[in-house]
């Protein structure tokens, strides 16, 4: 029964301590941010965190609002190893204005005329439009953390739970950006090329003739031979791991950051969070539509010299367990803006859709 005792004193002693270093530490950098000394800071930190709510001799395990912000922004963007295809995009952050990017549709090119010998020249207006781009915003459904378990665990809850909204965010809007960039359809400058390797039952598989194709295609399309990215789903890379040796032993490389090889001129990257296609239309699925056993998922090219990504405010939410009188939990939830695009719609993306097999 000691022991027991004990061991809960040390784990609650464990969870205070860890909260007044995250909350001495988060105090010092607000200080330093806002031209205060980083002691001055550490020290309101760690006594705003001794605050007592609901009665005399209660610490507080609360949680600054302001400080959990701005971690959770720090760490939004650093980039996870499953993501280096997305690091490749150029970030427009500092564009972002309330969520909203506003770029300049371009009215045109002037006419250019040679050896001419007629006057007055005639006037061609550009006219110029504001072009804005509304962030989307991405919300996660809000966990419950009790004052119970607060004071039983010997490990930070809050932060655990942050890390995992956190990723939840992050793929989910990878996820989107991966989408947008895929084309709809095979069109002109825009194509969705459907692979040729041997059936498995349900698709052809992919091959290295498939990639060569792609190749070809951005080639004919005077896409630069630098930062061509291929992001292959994991249905190809089995696929190419099963015939391909070459591939076989560039996949055993540790990646650092995702990345695969280089290949064909693309640098090759593995990501599962890549759009449905229906294997007989070639036709990409809606985003947040459900596949069917008609579906597969594809691999998708492009060129990031013209892909955008930027991400916008972040809220984080949070209702205290000393005004939960029924269930005595917090709440805590994120909210982040974010967006990923293509520039142009052609001469710049791709698709490799599994054709259906025969």
């Amino acid at each position: 029964m000691k022991s027991r005792f004990f061991a809960r004193v040390l784990g609650i002693m464990g969870c205070m301590l860890m909260t007044f270093a995250f909350n001495a530490v988060a105090g010092a950098s607000i200080a330093v941010a806002s031209g205060f000394a980083a002691e001055t800071g550490a020290v309101v930190g760690s006594v705003a965190g001794l605050i007592p709510m609901g009665g005399a001799g209660m610490l507080r395990a609360g949680v600054f609002t302001e400080i959990w912000t701005g971690e959770m922004i720090k760490a939004f963007r650093t980039a996870p190893e499953s993501l280096g295809w997305m690091q490749r995009i150029r970030s427009y952050n500092q564009y972002v204005q309330h969520d909203v990017i506003h770029f300049v549709a371009i009215g045109g090119d002037p006419n250019v005329l040679v050896n001419n010998t007629t006057y007055p020249l005639a006037i061609t207006a550009l006219t110029d439009a504001d072009k804005p781009i509304s962030l989307d915003k991405f919300s996660t459904e809000a966990t419950p953390v009790t004052r119970d378990e607060l004071h039983a665990i010997s490990y930070d809850k809050m932060a655990s739970v942050q890390e995992r909204h956190r990723d939840a965010l992050r793929e989910k809007i990878a996820q989107r950006g991966i989408h947008a960039i895929a084309p709809d359809a095979n069109a002109t400058d825009v194509p969705v090329i459907k692979t040729t390797g041997s059936s498995d039952g349900t698709r052809k598989k992919m091959t290295y003739a498939d990639m060569l194709t792609l190749k070809r295609h951005f080639d004919k399309m005077g896409i630069p031979t630098q930062d061509r990215i291929l992001v292959l789903c994991s249905d190809h890379v089995n696929d190419l791991l099963e015939t391909e040796q070459k591939f076989k032993e560039h996949y055993n490389i540790n990646q650092t950051d995702g990345k695969i090889c280089r290949m064909y001129g693309f640098d090759v990257y593995e990501y599962d969070g890549t759009p449905y296609y229906n294997m007989t239309t070639g036709k990409k699925l809606a985003w947040g539509a459900l596949p069917a056993s008609t579906d597969a998922r594809a691999s998708v090219a492009f060129y990031a010299g013209r892909m955008m990504k930027a991400y916008g405010s972040t809220e984080f939410y949070y209702s205290e367990a000393s005004k939960d009188p029924l269930y005595h939990r917090n709440l805590v939830n994120f909210e982040q803006y974010g967006i990923c695009l293509p520039l142009s719609d052609t001469k710049c993306r791709a698709a490799i859709v599994s054709d259906k097999a025969v």
